[in-house]
């Protein structure tokens, strides 16, 4: 069994920090990365790029009034349809399942359609003839 000093302990090396160490600050203070380009020709501007980019967790976001996701129809499920729309979408959606039945009826089968081509090939011969 070996024993270790407390001399021998504070002897840790320093390591250079990892990528999860980095992410990890990152994310828990924030990075702002801001920036403007510029595409001239002639001295005549055509084109100006306004970056602004904000890299932090959610928890950092909200502490700074960054919380535009949580009222985002398109990012929030129950955002996009209420309960009535969804009810009503349903009910219009088995409305026209119904009209589409109605006016569709049951559809031949392959040996009747064979057989109905055959009966109007036939009708076609023998009014041709006469």
């Amino acid at each position: 069994m070996t024993v270790m000093s407390s001399s021998n302990t504070s002897l840790i090396t320093a390591r250079p920090p990892g990528l999860v160490d980095v992410l990890d600050r990152i994310l828990d203070k924030g990075l702002v990365i801001a920036g403007d380009i510029k595409i001239s020709l002639a001295n005549v501007e055509l084109l100006t790029l306004q970056i602004r980019l904000l890299v932090c967790s959610i928890d950092k976001a909200e502490q700074i009034g960054l919380n535009w996701w949580r009222y985002d129809r398109n990012l929030t499920p129950e955002g996009q349809y209420s309960k009535e729309q969804v009810v009503e979408l349903r009910e219009r959606v088995a409305k026209l399942e119904r009209t589409v039945q109605a006016s569709n009826p049951r559809p031949a089968s392959t040996a009747e359609r064979g057989a109905s081509a055959k009966a109007k090939s036939r009708k076609s011969k023998v009014s041709g003839n006469r």
